[in-house]
């Protein structure tokens, strides 16, 4: 090698140097990236026992609508008006109904009928037998949240903030509640909550309401969240999607900044912990699962809100809402995978990946199977057998 040579030499190996340290670099995770996925030895045999296609899914409105279940059947929705019923055991189609309705809330189940909101404002009311279109009602703008039916009224909560009561055999309007919302909100309303003649509405100002069916009146109102910020950003306060009643307490989340227990008849504060969750929380007797936004995953005691465990290793995963199968806890995330974990200590037992997408609702247990939507509109069914 000669003298002039061995600098371009160097150089090249210098540069080269730099490249790989560049490449390792470029490689590493980002702030704000998924968790990588923990590895661990599978304990728990998850086999899909069926799958089926409802629609083109979810389309890019960031809409979620799960499916609902009732007598052995699940019905489900797209957002270009595809309307389902599914033998939940077999997997096979009862009805399939093609409608030109631009779906965005629901379904919506009564006994008799099936609900469906849309994005310019109408509410439709579906034979749960056929899919005969029995009555659509306008209200005053986009249902994102699920009809809820009592008493022989339909609610309905819109975007912007307005609750309606309507008749359910005619869709008449009987009654209209007003509330104020933010100028920022998260993509999505809290499903509303009927018992007793009593429906419970979650706002995005981070407030909780009571109010009675029949007449649409208030009994009684309760701040979560405050909307302290200096910016809409951080003023978000929205309650998380599924609230939970038990006995007499209503167990309520919200994105900003708290999970609360609440006196259902009063809306007295029993209890409160701060954990941030827009996804809602599930009960399984004493036992309450949430997911933070940040992607921890919480156990608490329903009774008192203190701590059974706490899983740190889903960072940023985007979960969410759990759902309780069995002994196990089930929660999906942004990537389409299904985590399942042992419900007394929160260690991974088993996991599939449905779909890369990710989930268009919450997964939901019946029985003995676990039922998901993905976002592309799969409706997969998962039963867990023994030990391996």
């Amino acid at each position: 090698m000669t003298r002039a040579a061995l600098p371009l030499t160097i150089l090249l190996a210098s540069l080269l140097l730099h490249g790989c340290t560049w490449i390792r670099s470029w490689g590493d995770p980002e702030p704000g990236d998924p968790a990588p996925l923990v590895e661990f030895e599978s304990s728990l045999e998850v086999r899909k026992v069926w799958s089926t296609s409802i629609g083109d899914g979810m389309g890019k409105q960031g809409l979620s609508m799960g499916p609902a279940f009732s007598s052995g059947l699940l019905y489900a929705a797209d957002h270009e008006g595809v309307l389902v019923a599914v033998d939940a055991e077999s997997g096979r189609k009862a009805w399939q109904l093609k409608t030109k309705q631009a779906f965005s809330g629901g379904p919506g189940l009564d006994s008799d009928r099936l609900y469906m909101g849309t994005i310019d404002g109408r509410v439709i009311a579906y034979d749960r037998n056929g899919g005969a279109e029995l009555w659509n009602s306008q209200v005053s703008s986009e249902v994102l949240a699920p009809p809820a039916a009592g008493d022989g009224i339909v609610v309905v909560r819109c975007i912007d903030g307005r609750v309606f009561g309507l008749d359910a055999v005619s869709g008449r309007r009987l009654w209209i509640h007003d509330h104020n919302v933010p100028l920022l909100t998260l993509r999505g309303n809290a499903d509303l909550l009927v018992r007793g003649g009593v429906v419970f509405v979650g706002y995005d100002d981070g407030s909780v309401t009571s109010l009675r069916v029949a007449d649409g009146s208030v009994i009684w109102s309760q701040t979560i969240a405050s909307q302290e910020g200096r910016t809409e950003l951080e003023r978000l306060a929205d309650i998380g999607q599924g609230m939970v009643l038990v006995a007499s307490d209503l167990i309520v989340s919200s994105y900003k900044s708290r999970v609360v227990s609440l006196a259902a008849d009063s809306g007295r504060l029993l209890w409160f912990k701060d954990i941030s969750s827009a996804t809602g929380v599930q009960v399984d007797r004493t036992n309450l699962v949430i997911s933070e936004r940040n992607g921890d995953l919480w156990m608490l005691d329903r009774r008192n809100g203190s701590t059974v465990w706490k899983l740190e290793q889903m960072t940023n995963r985007g979960l969410t809402r759990p759902a309780f199968y069995g002994n196990y806890v089930v929660v999906g995330d942004k990537e389409g995978y299904l985590h399942w974990l042992d419900q007394d200590i929160g260690s991974f037992v088993a996991r599939v990946r449905a779909d890369r997408k990710g989930f268009a609702a919450a997964p939901m247990s019946v029985g003995t199977t676990l039922f998901v939507l993905t976002h592309k509109g799969e409706l997969i069914a998962y039963r867990a057998g023994a030990a391996i």
